[in-house]
């Protein structure tokens, strides 16, 4: 069985500190790279490729991508190092075109699992010559818990820019957490009595800017990802999650309910002010592009309509969502520290 080039260049996108700390180690950063605590000669730049800086060993074991870290530490061929990395990063393999592939967690008998992720081509398969099918909703189980949230963490924080103290709330309230299978982060929607009701998941390896994302089978799609501040009677509407985390990290002191739609029908903002008839005033954070700016206008008016008080609030140009001004916001932020570190020294 050969892999493919395209396969060799997702499993060259694994973490290679991920990786590292799989494999027993301890990953320790210093300044702009990372060493390991057993093996302080090591180098890993970038999270992607490594070097040794010794001469005790061979020419072709002192460096190179992650692949050569499993040759090298594990013991593994190239073969071998390439389908272990698939495997980590949750890539599946496609049989044929009928059979594609799916990077989550089927429910199975005797323990949670993530459900799969309906495609139009699922529904296509199911219809029967003479009609639709009739479909069995499928239970709604929560994704097993990994143990512990380091990926969802380093993720996050590193990646998305997320303020480590609003994770911290998040993951307190038990709504947001790693599910063991492919390290997926697990978004849970509750209803008033804190019941979860809803699922999402996002994974945290992106492959060249698009990451796995699906909901959880079974989920009641009524309900979404969401805060309730009971001392505010406002409600602030997003489209994604990680956009509702990214606001409160821009703007930690705007104290008001959030929900995250993960769509743009607002089927989970019904559900919301239904729970909460308190609500008076809506503000609609969607994404900056032709869909958000449209949803946006058109849920200010029909809820307007209904006689709550309301208002538009859009990342500015360039940014398309809360969570790319939020980045951007961050990497000035700390070239600004640099900067000003520079002059001091």
């Amino acid at each position: 069985m050969r892999f493919t080039a395209e396969e060799l260049g997702i499993a060259k996108q694994a973490d290679l500190c991920a990786v590292a700390e799989r494999m027993g180690y301890t990953v320790k950063r210093i300044g702009h790279y990372h060493t390991l605590k057993e093996m302080d000669s090591i180098r890993i730049y970038e999270r992607s490729h490594w070097c040794r800086f010794s001469r005790r060993y061979d020419k072709g074991e002192n460096g190179g991508s992650q692949i050569d870290f499993l040759r090298v530490f594990a013991g593994m061929d190239v073969k071998e190092a390439v389908f272990w990395l698939l495997d980590f990063v949750g890539y599946r393999r496609e049989e044929s075109m009928n059979d594609k592939a799916i990077h989550a967690e089927e429910p199975s008998a005797g323990g949670l699992a993530a459900g799969r992720h309906s495609s139009r081509r699922d529904v296509l398969q199911n219809l029967a010559p003479t009609g639709k099918k009739e479909e069995k909703k499928k239970p709604f189980v929560l994704p097993e818990f990994a143990g512990s949230n380091a990926y969802l963490y380093r993720y996050l924080e590193y990646e998305r820019g997320i303020a480590r103290p609003v994770i911290d709330f998040f993951v307190g309230k038990g709504i947001l957490y790693e599910a063991k299978n492919y390290h997926n982060i697990v978004f849970v929607g509750t209803d008033r009595d804190g019941v979860p009701k809803f699922a999402s998941m996002r994974g945290v390896f992106d492959r060249n800017g698009k990451g796995f994302k699906c909901d959880v089978a079974g989920n009641d799609k009524r309900y979404g990802f969401h805060l309730y501040y009971g001392k505010s009677r406002k409600v602030i509407v997003f489209e994604a999650a990680i956009d509702l985390m990214s606001y409160i990290t821009m703007f930690p002191k705007d104290r008001a309910s959030m929900v995250a739609l993960g769509m743009l029908a607002d089927a989970p903002l019904e559900t919301f002010l239904a729970e909460h008839p308190e609500m008076e005033e809506i503000q609609f954070c969607l994404d900056n592009d032709g869909p958000g700016r449209k949803a946006a206008a058109s849920l200010q008016q029909k809820y307007t309509e209904k006689g709550y008080r309301t208002d538009v609030f859009l990342p500015p140009e360039p940014y398309k969502d809360f969570n790319q001004w939020n980045v951007e916001m961050r990497k000035a932020k700390e070239q600004k520290e640099i900067r000003e570190n520079a002059r001091v020294i």
